[in-house]
């Protein structure tokens, strides 16, 4: 199993319509493409708290490129994406970091 840690830096001002787009539009989508949130967070304490935090869960890299890219090529992905941002972007940058488990780890 791999995981997969993303963090949006949004733009001031422009988290609230992050969540708004992932409950509304690419959360149906990725269900559509079986695509595996395991969890989203933001910061309470720290050093942003403009930033979406969330973590995915594939089998393995070829999974993970196969549905990744079925949905982000989709169209209508695309025509809400650029529907949502008719106003500006809503991500100043994005971090994307695998992360395989230990050993050691709860979590295989």
């Amino acid at each position: 199993m791999i995981h997969e840690l993303r963090i949006y830096h949004c733009l001031p001002g422009r988290l609230s319509d992050v969540h708004t787009r992932f409950q509304s539009i690419t959360l149906p989508l990725w269900e559509k493409h079986r695509i595996r949130p395991v969890g989203f967070w933001t910061v309470t304490v720290g050093p942003s708290n403009n930033d979406l935090y969330y973590l995915l869960e594939w089998k393995d890299l070829a999974e993970r490129d196969r549905q990744w890219n079925a949905f982000s090529t989709d169209p209508d992905w695309v025509s809400a994406r650029a529907r949502t941002e008719e106003n500006g972007p809503l991500v100043e940058r994005i971090e994307n970091m695998m992360l395989m488990p230990t050993s050691y780890s709860p979590i295989k």
